[in-house]
């Protein structure tokens, strides 16, 4: 492997393992003035910061590649915390040994160089980095003979975000696949040649195939002998006709969100600049976004624009420690449930259950593996983000619930202002819900608010932040956009959502919606954006619904 990522991984490695060794005597200076000081005058503030420097050569020593090191700055850090616990000042005897182990420190920093090579290192490159088995695509070909058909299920296709190609017949299709060989694929069976032609087709098209095609089939018939057929040419799925337009949608974002997994978003935070560069360099490599914070009072900033996945943390740092920075963090709505790893070197058991029962979750004793690392923080991400999706995510739309979504906003607020920068709320709601219950069926309602989501989701930004509030009524958060840009955005979505064809029973029929927004250039908190934006929807509804209206508090 010898990609331009990966010699740019490797340049990263070089320089960090360069920049320990430059650094390695004015840390071992420091070492040595802060033993002189305490010499001159004990202060028991003054023995924990050499404590903590000592410390962390423990840990960098072994990252770095030089284990004689952190083996005798562990031997001298157990003696400094017994110095420490007891608060008492070193006699004699242990002065002069203590000496002696920070004279032994500097010989080994002076004498001794890495064993660490950048081959090993990069090899995580090599065999750990996290990349998509399936490239991302929103592309879908439509293969059907029937013109009108196909036309007609390419518009309900366009209509939720997707881009679609219709091909009427076999051998133009089998073109356009092998230029696009990672588009999905809607594939009906029967062709006026060939009753069986589309299965036999995508067995052509399989074979060899490292990564095979991902094909849903179409048919009117619903036998064995077909959905086998279909089986063996590498369906994903099966649709028989007259096609449910909602469920085939279902499948298709099951399908394309299987795709893309968001990247993890880890902070680490550690008062070592080139362990925290060493560590990043290793996570961003597994393509995670990786935030750090060397400083800890500095901390919160972060914590709430980057709003992480999982929180790394040593637990020696100066101004506030590991333990007392997360009962911060649990204290701060929005972060009780967020993972929390300590980083250290921390052999001592007595300490690691006390670190456990305050507000941590996890424990890794430093220098820790590449590979682990990156398990590990995978492990805890992935656990942490299927719990807290069960938690804040409504069941039937997979959109935050009313609960997650007023967080959400509450949390928008106080960005939007520190940052002054423009956010808009709007409330939505489906028109005559009630009626289209009665008329065709709980069932066909909660398809209606599973339409209705989904072309939110696929309509709006990344950055939007879309719930449903309750029933048929739902949320949007837009940062960084005014109530007119806003209304504009709303209104095409409303536009596109009223030419949607819902199915019951083999009726069609289709549904509005009505909105209303409010933003906080005129509605200052999110309390009283949330009450401007749901007087706006009760003037949509009392002007005959079906249209989008702005409160601006005039």
């Amino acid at each position: 492997m010898n990609t331009t990522e990966h010699r740019e991984f490797r340049e990263r490695m070089r320089l960090l393992l360069a920049l320990f060794a430059h650094e390695l005597p004015d840390r071992m200076d420091e070492i040595e003035v802060l033993w002189d000081k305490l010499q001159i005058e004990w202060d028991i503030k003054v023995l924990q910061e050499l404590h903590r420097s000592v410390h962390n050569l423990v840990s960098n020593g072994k990252t770095f590649g030089y284990p004689e090191l952190s083996i005798e700055a562990r031997a001298l850090e157990q003696v400094l915390k017994s110095l420490m616990q007891k608060d008492i000042p070193a006699d004699a005897l242990q002065a002069s040994r203590i000496l002696q182990q920070i004279l032994e420190l500097k010989k080994i920093a002076t004498e001794k160089e890495s064993i660490l090579t950048i081959e090993v290192i990069s090899k995580v490159a090599d065999e750990h980095v996290l990349v998509p088995e399936i490239p991302a695509s929103n592309l879908i070909f439509v293969v059907e003979d029937d013109v009108e058909a196909a036309q007609e299920l390419a518009l309900q296709l366009r209509y939720y975000g997707y881009e679609v190609e219709v091909y009427n017949h076999l051998d133009k299709f089998r073109a356009a696949v092998e230029q696009s060989p990672h588009a999905i694929i809607l594939m009906d069976i029967e062709f006026p040649e060939n009753e069986m032609g589309g299965i036999q087709i995508m067995e052509q098209i399989q074979k060899g195939r490292t990564q095979p095609v991902r094909v849903i089939f179409i048919s009117a018939h619903d036998d064995m002998a077909y959905r086998l057929g279909a089986v063996r040419a590498g369906s994903v799925a099966y649709f028989t006709k007259p096609i449910n337009s909602n469920e085939l949608i279902d499948q298709l974002d099951l399908i394309t969100a299987s795709q893309i997994q968001e990247p993890f978003r880890v902070l680490i935070v550690d008062d070592s600049p080139t362990l925290l560069a060493y560590h990043a360099a290793i996570l961003e490599q597994a393509e995670m976004h990786v935030k750090t914070v060397s400083e800890p009072m500095q901390l919160l900033e972060k914590l709430n624009d980057f709003n992480p996945d999982i929180i790394l943390m040593d637990l020696y740092m100066p101004g506030c420690n590991g333990l007392e920075l997360a009962r911060i963090i649990r204290q701060i709505d929005g972060f009780l449930s967020t993972p929390i790893v300590y980083l250290s070197s921390e052999n001592d058991f007595n300490t690691q259950p006390e670190a456990m029962s305050l507000s941590g979750d996890d424990f890794l004793v430093k220098p820790i593996d590449p590979a682990y690392l990156i398990s590990a923080v995978t492990t805890r991400v992935t656990r942490s983000r299927f719990l807290r999706s069960l938690m804040i995510h409504d069941g039937l739309t997979g959109l935050l619930n009313h609960t997650a979504i007023k967080e959400e906003l509450a949390r928008e607020v106080i960005r939007s202002s520190r940052l002054k920068t423009s956010l808009s709320f709007a409330m939505v709601d489906i028109d005559f819900f009630k009626k289209i219950n009665d008329t065709y069926g709980h069932a066909a309602g909660d398809r209606v608010i599973k339409s209705l989501a989904r072309l939110l989701k696929q309509r709006l930004r990344e950055t939007d932040i879309v719930g449903r509030y309750g029933g048929e009524e739902f949320a949007i958060i837009m940062n960084d956009t005014d109530a007119t840009s806003a209304a504009k955005v709303i209104d095409e979505i409303r536009n596109v959502f009223s030419r949607l064809l819902h199915l019951s029973h083999d009726e069609e029929f289709s549904v509005n919606f009505s909105c209303g927004i409010a933003d906080l250039a005129h509605f200052p908190d999110a309390a009283s954006l949330s009450e401007a934006a749901d007087a706006a929807l009760y003037q949509a509804k009392q002007r005959g619904r079906n249209k989008v209206i702005v409160n601006k508090n005039d």
